[in-house]
């Protein structure tokens, strides 16, 4: 299958769709949630730029270099949140989860694992990935948890790697699942999936 293809993958908890501007309306509703957007150590785009950002994500899909997907949560059948694959290396085989938001009102709910589960599976079962990572601001100590929650194994951290929209620098903590590791993460995932989800809240 193509890295840079879009599918449209269905879970209980939500559904990811490819991202479109129809989207725009309720996702910056979304973002406005408890002031998501202000929150200092992660970059959601802000509710007056949310149509500008999705055509920007589309841009980049059609060079090549993202595959971007809006978040439907089941329940009530809104958008509420993005994520996207980043760092695409199809002649290497792996990818890199990222520049994903949920909604406040999602967060600690199953729905991160449900999305994360249809990510993870579509890379390492139909795009036949070996590794597939993960990169979070240091003192993002929600998602730092979130994604080791996920089976995922923390490969190191990158000193002032970026440059912050508030002029801070960033130090972003590198995280990986590798092939070997995903049956067992599948299996957590999916069990998980199955008991109430503790209260850990992830923007990365």
């Amino acid at each position: 299958m193509d890295f840079l293809s879009i599918p449209t993958l269905t879970g209980a908890l939500a559904t990811l769709e490819p991202l479109a501007l129809e989207h725009a309306t309720e996702l910056a509703e979304a973002v406005a949630e408890n002031d998501l957007h202000k929150v200092w150590y992660t970059r959601p785009p802000f509710p007056e730029g949310m149509s500008a950002e999705i055509e920007n994500r589309l841009a980049k899909h059609d060079a090549g270099q993202i595959v971007p997907w809006a978040i439907r949560r089941a329940s009530d059948g809104r958008a509420v949140g993005m994520t996207t694959f980043l760092s695409i290396r199809p002649d290497h085989r792996r990818l890199e989860i990222g520049s994903t938001w949920i909604a406040p009102s999602a967060q600690g709910t199953g729905l991160n694992t449900g999305v994360k589960l249809l990510q993870l599976t579509h890379a390492f079962d139909a795009l036949d990935c070996i590794a597939v990572e993960f990169r979070t601001h240091w003192h993002n100590q929600r998602s730092r948890r979130a994604v080791a929650a996920l089976g995922a194994k923390q490969d190191g951290v990158l000193r002032n790697h970026d440059l912050w929209r508030d002029g801070t620098m960033r130090d972003v903590v590198v995280f990986s699942i590798i092939e070997s590791e995903w049956p067992t993460v599948k299996l957590s995932l999916t069990e998980k999936l199955r008991t109430p989800q503790p209260n850990v809240k992830t923007n990365s």
